[in-house]
């Protein structure tokens, strides 16, 4: 801990995290009463783009999980942030369980695209409107650009295959908005009052949920449930500040070592 001030925050992913689908990680519920009663901030930060934010809380509730709605910043949250700044009406690849999250945003003769995890959406056709519309000057912007997720049965290819596929095609950069970009994690601690330096994230994906966190000035915790594969904690420089087993040990490191 040198250099850094006393833990005011701990970030939390969700999918992978706390729990895959409708099955949460072993013991993840009481570690989570438990790291409430210390004095820490507890904020959720997810990318999960297959459902709305009033879905994944129900989700979240029958599995017994303490939080409430407030206290989950989805990458979802911060795409309509960004249409609502840049006044853009989206063409919008994302799951129909995530389009309330959009209520509101104006969609008719889009001029952008936007793309989250859209399985029933990623076929050929409107890919092609989208690469079209790219190619016409719309803006292509990421909710996020994970590579694969872990979904009851096994990985399963994320967002982000296909929004490459789409940059490569029509030679562009897309605005990426979630995780693991620097914005999405200083915006998800600007109403805890506290600073990246002050915060530590807990999350099953290397890249975007550890060393995006790292990037930002936080600690990183990785675990090694959901996503994670054998090695992962070795393709990000810096190391995550901890790699363990699950939540519950991620828990009792902050518990015992960081407060």
């Amino acid at each position: 801990m040198a250099g850094r001030r006393a833990l005011k925050a701990v970030l939390i992913d969700l999918s992978g995290t706390l729990h895959v689908e409708d099955t949460a990680v072993p013991g993840a519920q009481d570690a989570l009463n438990r790291l409430r009663q210390a004095s820490v901030a507890v904020k959720f930060v997810t990318n999960t783009t297959k459902e709305s934010k009033r879905n994944l809380l129900e989700r979240l509730h029958r599995l017994n999980f303490d939080l409430q709605e407030k206290e989950i910043f989805t990458s979802l949250s911060a795409a309509r942030s960004l249409l609502e700044q840049e006044q853009l009406r989206p063409l919008l690849l994302v799951e129909d369980g995530a389009l309330e999250d959009f209520t509101g945003v104006e969609t008719s003769e889009p001029n952008a695209v936007v793309v989250g995890l859209a399985p029933d959406h990623f076929n050929y056709q409107t890919l092609n409107t989208a690469f079209r519309m790219i190619l016409d000057g719309a803006p292509l912007i990421a909710i996020h650009k994970a590579r694969y997720y872990r979904c009851k049965d096994g990985l399963a290819l994320g967002p982000g295959p296909f929004v490459t596929g789409l940059e490569y095609a029509a030679d562009c950069q897309a605005t990426v908005v979630g995780k693991p970009e620097k914005a999405f994690f200083t915006q998800a601690l600007s109403d805890l009052g506290c600073s990246p330096n002050e915060a530590v994230m807990i999350g099953d994906d290397a890249r975007d949920d550890v060393g995006g966190a790292q990037n930002a000035g936080m600690l990183g915790i990785l675990v090694r449930t959901g996503k994670y594969r054998g090695g992962d904690e070795r393709k990000i420089n810096p190391p995550p500040h901890l790699t363990c087993d699950s939540f519950p040990e991620a828990v009792d490191h902050i518990l015992k070592n960081l407060l």
